[in-house]
């Protein structure tokens, strides 16, 4: 049995929970990296970039310092530059946007669906203009639905298409391949919440195209080609390599926690499906990575503070849409410009789920959703 945390409180999530599944093998691996002193570069960041890239199917795997700068050296690898508009969605942490900004880009937002809670295809066209460079596609939560369409439209009018893949490590499209593979690259979060998480902060950029790759990997490194020879200006932005070698290790149960979380989201689906509440399934033959599992209800809070009273943690995944945050304000978006993002912000809560999150508290988590409806 998988050792658990000792509370009283049903947690939102446990990042210890899956070190000490994997105690030895981890502690291994580190020790390995301490004895060589190998920490910058060392052989575990190659192994890592090599098993990332085959686990996804990607050509090339450019590790980095963490997910933010994963999609800022992505998007400059793959040819975003100053002015260039990326449309994406404003349902997201404030990162997605931040990389555009960072890589000389202009974020421009367009509606999400509220089915997929992801970027709708038809409020993308919309936003379209002859500035337009790029799409920058977020499977929100780990969701992969309308990826496919909106690269489809970034097609017929010959534009980027971008993945930010930070919450959907395992994710995977109808015909089982992996999120990531549908344009230029994707860029990774490996946060220690993440379904792939370090012991910090850690990143990860996957493309097609190995060329993108090393671009991105030579511009992490101070865009060196070998020691003191460099063919353009870069930064530093390597992934260490004691992360390296603990996300190694965490790669090898990726799918079974993904699967886990899978089982407890049906369980999840199935014990509310008769409440007054939305949800967020993945499409048909996809199979969603259920970072985070969501409810919408117009009485968010007072279900928030129910849950709270019976010891149980929750999230809210994002409480104000991007184009609402002070940090936007020049850029003149008010109140009603997404209606969907916004009335998403204001009803989603997010429930406890990590895989191993105990039988028992996920059904006392269902038992006080449905005491709250009554």
């Amino acid at each position: 049995m998988i050792p658990q945390t000792q509370t009283d409180t049903i947690r939102f999530n446990d990042v210890s929970a899956s070190y000490l599944e994997q105690k030895a093998e981890i502690d291994a691996a580190m020790a390995r990296v301490i004895e060589r002193a190998a920490f910058i570069n060392g052989a575990e960041v190659k192994a890592f970039e090599a098993a990332f890239a085959n686990y996804t199917g990607a050509a090339g795997c450019a590790s980095v310092s963490n997910g933010t700068t994963a999609l800022e050296l992505l998007l400059k690898a793959g040819g975003i530059g100053p002015g260039d508009e990326v449309i994406t969605s404003p349902m997201t942490f404030i990162a997605t946007a931040e990389a555009i900004t960072l890589a000389g880009g202009v974020p421009v937002f367009a509606d999400i669906s509220a089915e997929t809670l992801n970027l709708d295809p038809a409020a993308v066209e919309a936003a379209i203009t002859p500035r337009t460079r790029a799409i920058l596609f977020v499977h929100l939560h780990g969701n992969p639905g309308g990826a496919r369409e909106c690269a489809a439209m970034a097609r017929k009018h010959d534009l980027l298409f971008f993945e930010d893949c930070a919450q959907a490590h395992g994710a995977r499209l109808e015909d089982g391949s992996h999120v990531g593979g549908l344009g230029v690259g994707a860029g990774y979060s490996f946060f220690p919440a993440k379904n792939l998480g370090a012991f910090g902060d850690a990143g990860a950029a996957t493309s097609p195209s190995a060329e993108i790759a090393d671009r991105t990997r030579q511009l992490a490194n101070h865009g060196r080609s070998e020691k003191y020879i460099h063919l353009v200006e870069g930064t530093n932005a390597r992934m260490d390599t004691l992360q390296a070698a603990v996300l190694h290790v965490k790669l090898g149960t990726l799918d079974q926690h993904v699967g886990q979380r899978n089982s407890i989201a049906g369980r999840y689906l199935s014990g509310l499906a008769d409440l007054p509440l939305s949800f967020q399934p993945a499409p048909a033959r996809c199979r969603h990575a259920w970072h985070l599992f969501t409810v919408r209800t117009s009485q968010r809070d007072a279900l928030q503070s129910s849950l709270k009273t019976a010891n149980i943690e929750t999230g809210i995944h994002y409480p104000l849409p991007l184009h609402l945050q002070p940090a936007y304000a020049h850029r003149g978006w008010t109140e009603g410009a997404f209606p969907v993002a916004e009335t998403t912000a204001r009803e989603t809560l997010s429930l406890p789920l990590y895989p191993q999150l105990p039988d028992s508290q996920i059904e006392q988590v269902i038992d006080q959703i449905r005491n709250f409806f009554g």
